[in-house]
C-alpha cells in the first residue's frame, strides 16, 4: 500500500522556525518522529485489517464472531468507506480547530482505545473497536503527512526524498503487520492478533509524544483557524450534514425494511456517493469560482470515476480476496504452509521494489503519458487483475488455485496503483479552484470510500456469485470504464491545457 493518497502539505511556514538539522539522513530529525510514527501506526491498522474479515465470519466456537460471509465482506468494505469519510472530517478538524498534531495525537490514542477494545473475547467490544479505529484513523491519517510537509520550505530541495523516506515508513509496516499479527493469531486466536496490532499503535504513540521537540512547532497551529464570522457558516455546514446522515438512515431503514447489518452499510454507502456528489455541486457553483476554473473542474470529474472505479477493486484485499485467499487459494507456497492474511503483504512488498522503477521511468519518458492516460493504465491493470483472477477460478473448475495466482493479482494491482495513485493527489491539487485548494485532500479521500461503497453494494447484491462470476463481471465492467477514459484522454488533457494558469503549466500536459 503506497498511501500516496495519504500525502499532502500544509502551508510553509517562516524559514526561522523550520527544523534545521540534518540528524536523520540528511533530513530533519522530526521526519524520524513522524516517519516511526506513521510506520507503527500503519502496521497497526493493516495488521487489524488483515484478519478482521476472518474474525468477523469465523464461527463462535472458533473464537469469531459468527457473521455470514458475505455480510462480513460487505462490512469490512464499509468500515474502509468510512475511514475515508471520517478523514475528511480529520483533515478538516486540523484544518480548522485543533491543528495536525493535536489531531494525531487524539486520533493515535482512540485508535489504540479500539485495538484494547479488540482484544476483549465480546461482540460488543469488538464493535466498538472496529468504530473507535475508525474513528481514530480518520483523525490521524490525512494529518502525518501534512506536518511532513511543514518540516520544509518548499524550496528546500530534501523536501521529495523526504516524502519518500515517510512512505518507505508506511510499507514497512504494512508489510511487516500480517506476519506479526498472523503469527499472533496462529497461537492465541484473533484477539491475540488484535492485541499486537495495539502494541504497534502503543509504540506509535511513544514514538509521536517523546520525538515532539524535533518537530519544530509543525502541526501546532490550525493553518485556517475558525473566526467569529466563520461560526453560523459553520453551524449550517454541520446541520446539513446531521440532516444528511439522518436522511441515509431513514432511507437505508426503508429500504431494509427495519435496522440491522445491512441498514448500516446502506447508510454508509448513501453518505460515501453523495458526499462527492454535493463537492462539485458546491464547487460548480461557487461565486468564488470562475469559468477558467470551472473548465479545469470538467477534466477532474471523469479522473475522479476512473479513481473511484479503481478504489473499488483495489481495497477488496481486505474483504473479497482475503476471502479468496481463505476459501480458493491452495495455502502453501514451495511446499510450505502460509496463512491466508500474508498475501496482503504482497502489494506492500512490490511498492518497496517497484516505486523506484516508476519514478526512473517517469523521469525518462519525461512524465509522459498526460495525466488521464495514466488514470486509464491504472484503471486497466486493476481491472485485468480481476479477469486474470476469474479465469484462474474458471479453469480450477470449483478446485483451488496455486498460491502464485493471488501473487500475481496483488503484483498487477500495485503496478495499477503506481500508475494511478502518485499523479492522483497532484492532479487533484492542480484541478480543484483556487478557493478550494485547500480541500482539495478531502476531494481526494472521497473517491476511495465512494469506491469502498460500491464494493460493500455489489458484494450485498451478489452473495451467491460465483468466484469466477463475480471477479469476471467486475473486471470486465471496469475494462469498459479504463476504455472509455482512454477515449476521454484527449478531452481531458484540452480542459486540463485550457484551463492551466501560465503556458508553463499547460506544457506539462505533453
Amino acid at each position: 500500500m503506497s498511501d500516496a493518497n495519504a500525502g499532502g502539505s500544509a502551508p510553509a511556514r517562516k524559514a526561522d522556525t523550520l527544523p534545521g538539522d540534518r540528524a536523520f539522513f540528511g533530513q530533519p530529525m522530526g521526519l524520524f518522529t513522524l516517519f516511526g510514527t506513521e510506520l507503527w501506526e500503519r502496521f497497526s491498522y493493516y495488521g487489524m485489517r488483515a484478519i478482521l474479515l476472518f474474525y468477523l465470519t469465523d464461527t463462535v466456537a472458533n473464537g469469531g464472531l459468527g457473521i455470514e460471509q458475505t455480510s462480513g465482506e460487505a462490512l469490512v468494505a464499509i468500515y474502509g468507506s468510512s475511514v475515508y469519510l471520517l478523514s475528511v472530517l480529520g483533515g478538516w478538524l486540523a484544518d480548522r480547530v485543533i491543528g495536525a498534531r493535536r489531531s494525531v495525537l487524539y486520533g493515535g490514542i482512540v485508535i489504540a482505545a479500539g485495538h484494547v477494545a479488540l482484544t476483549v473475547p465480546s461482540a460488543g467490544f469488538s464493535y466498538l473497536g472496529i468504530v473507535l479505529v475508525a474513528l481514530g484513523t480518520g483523525l490521524l491519517k490525512p494529518n502525518v503527512s501534512s506536518m511532513v510537509g511543514e518540516l520544509y520550505d518548499r524550496e528546500d530541495p530534501r523536501r521529495d526524498s523526504g516524502f519518500s523516506i515517510f512512505y518507505m515508513g508506511i510499507n514497512i509496516g504494512s508489510l511487516a503487520a500480517p506476519f506479526l499479527v498472523g503469527a499472533a493469531r496462529a497461537v492465541g486466536g484473533y484477539h491475540w492478533g488484535f492485541a499486537v496490532a495495539a502494541i504497534g499503535m502503543a509504540i506509535a504513540l511513544v514514538f509521536f509524544v517523546l520525538g515532539r521537540k524535533y518537530l519544530g512547532g509543525a502541526g501546532d497551529v490550525p493553518p485556517n483557524p475558525l473566526t467569529p464570522q466563520d461560526r453560523p457558516g459553520v453551524v449550517r455546514l454541520f446541520a446539513a450534514v446531521l440532516v444528511g446522515i439522518a436522511l441515509a438512515v431513514v432511507i437505508a431503514w426503508l429500504v431494509q425494511g427495519g435496522f440491522g447489518l445491512p441498514t448500516f452499510i446502506d447508510a454508509i454507502s448513501y453518505l460515501a456517493f453523495a458526499a462527492p456528489v454535493a463537492t462539485f455541486i458546491v464547487m460548480f457553483r461557487s461565486p468564488k469560482v470562475n469559468d477558467h476554473e470551472r473548465t479545469r473542474l470538467r477534466a477532474y470529474i471523469p479522473l475522479f470515476v476512473a479513481a473511484m472505479i479503481f478504489w473499488m477493486i483495489f481495497e477488496q484485499a481486505a474483504s473479497t480476496l482475503a476471502s479468496y485467499a481463505q476459501d480458493n487459494t491452495e495455502l502453501s507456497i514451495f511446499g510450505r504452509a502460509v496463512s491466508p492474511e500474508l498475501f496482503q503483504s504482497i502489494n506492500p512488498a512490490a511498492i518497496i521494489l517497484l516505486a523506484p522503477v516508476f519514478a526512473w521511468l517517469w523521469i525518462k519518458l519525461d512524465d509522459r503519458p498526460p495525466t488521464a492516460v495514466k488514470f486509464a493504465l491504472g484503471l486497466t491493470f486493476a481491472a485485468l487483475s480481476f479477469v486474470f483472477l476469474a479465469g484462474a477460478s474458471w479453469l480450477a473448475d470449483g478446485g483451488k488455485t496455486a498460491a502464485w495466482v493471488l501473487v500475481v493479482v496483488y503484483v498487477i494491482q500495485t503496478i495499477g496503483e503506481l500508475c494511478l495513485s502518485p499523479v492522483g493527489l497532484a492532479a487533484t491539487t492542480l484541478l480543484a479552484p483556487k478557493a478550494f485548494r485547500g480541500q482539495a485532500m478531502a476531494l481526494w479521500f472521497l473517491a476511495p470510500s465512494a469506491g469502498n461503497a460500491i464494493a460493500a453494494q455489489v458484494i450485498q447484491s451478489t452473495p451467491d456469485a460465483s468466484p469466477a462470476a463475480y471477479f469476471g463481471t467486475i473486471g470486465l465492467i471496469a475494462l469498459v470504464f479504463a476504455g472509455a477514459m482512454f477515449a476521454l484522454a484527449p478531452w481531458v488533457t484540452r480542459h486540463i491545457r485550457a484551463g492551466a494558469d501560465s503556458a508553463e503549466e499547460a506544457a506539462l500536459q505533453h
